[in-house]
């Protein structure tokens, strides 16, 4: 059997869609629904007005490429971001965002899906992120903020609550009811 070669940034340019380069490999992100998308919508929009206030970073959307070196991981791409690295023209960002939000479509549920989204927040962490927010529109515990000095304690926000995303964007914060669109259609 010939092995498939491995694949390269350059190649992840060519992929049509959200993916990542994982283990060598394309891996094709799952487009979002309605919701989910909203929700990472509203934390983009926060985070860019919150950028035009302090002209500090950039508020990163759906969809971004963020280039990384770890072993098995070289690429992310987050729901919505906060980076502070050097602009990148049309190319990815180089580096990984120092805060990452990944918002749940509605078949990211049990344990194998929890131990996705672990090595995940892992991968983060070791490329350099401060703080994951995991956000679940369908769960009570809206969004969980994981931080990298205590990655297996998250932070609870609910609806009601005010969620930051301290230390990676200081003083920057969201109220958890804004993730959801409640507008009768």
């Amino acid at each position: 059997m010939i092995a498939k070669p491995r694949a390269t940034i350059e190649d992840l340019y060519r992929v049509e869609g959200k993916a990542e380069l994982v283990n060598g490999e394309i891996v094709h992100l799952m487009a979002t629904g309605d919701e989910p998308n909203y929700a990472a919508g509203e934390v983009f929009v926060s985070l860019r007005a919150y950028v035009r206030l302090t002209g500090h970073g950039r508020a990163v959307t759906d969809s971004a490429g963020f280039i990384v070196h770890l072993a098995k991981r070289e690429s992310f791409s987050p729901d919505a971001a906060f980076y502070v690295g050097p602009r990148s023209g049309m190319r990815f960002f180089e580096g990984a965002p120092v805060f990452a939000v990944q918002v749940r479509s509605e078949s990211d549920a049990g344990p194998a899906a929890e131990r996705e989204m672990a090595a995940k927040r892992a991968d983060y962490f070791a490329a350099g992120t401060k703080v994951v927010w995991d956000v679940d529109l369908l769960s009570p515990e809206v969004v969980r903020k994981y931080t990298a000095d205590a990655p297996a304690n998250p932070m609870i926000f609910r609806r009601g609550d005010i969620a930051d995303a301290e230390p990676a964007v200081p003083a920057w914060k969201m109220p958890v009811d804004d993730l959801f669109d409640e507008r009768e259609e």
